[in-house]
């Protein structure tokens, strides 16, 4: 089964769940913004996805942005990077599509991957 990693009123997130409906593909959805990520599935999917870890966070979010991440990141070791991105589901990248348990994609590579690009 495929699950689908949004936020709701992300219009990125409502793009792909269109696609994903208009392909017939089925899915399962989870908001972020509601059930965030634990420490355990951030390093499975970071280890799944072979992505780095900084690719996980949502730069262009508020809560990054206002906590100056930009410049805190390369000084923070990765477990507390880790902790920091499970307390709070907007500040993981999103869309986030498991499939099944094969791989993962984040971000952009959500759409591309849904398009055939």
């Amino acid at each position: 089964m495929n699950t689908l990693i949004c936020y709701k009123k992300c219009t990125t997130c409502k793009g792909v769940e269109k696609i994903m409906k208009d392909q017939g593909l089925a899915y399962e959805l989870r908001e972020i913004d509601k059930e965030n990520p634990s420490i355990e599935e951030l390093k499975a999917w970071r280890e799944r996805s072979g992505l780095p870890l900084k690719r996980f966070f949502n730069t262009s979010g508020k809560i990054y942005k206002d906590m100056g991440l930009s410049k805190k990141l390369a000084d923070m070791s990765e477990e507390d990077q880790y902790k920091l991105l499970a307390t709070d589901g907007m500040l993981v990248k999103r869309p986030i599509l498991l499939v099944g348990d094969e791989k993962i994609l984040v971000g952009p590579d959500v759409k591309k991957f849904l398009l055939g690009e």
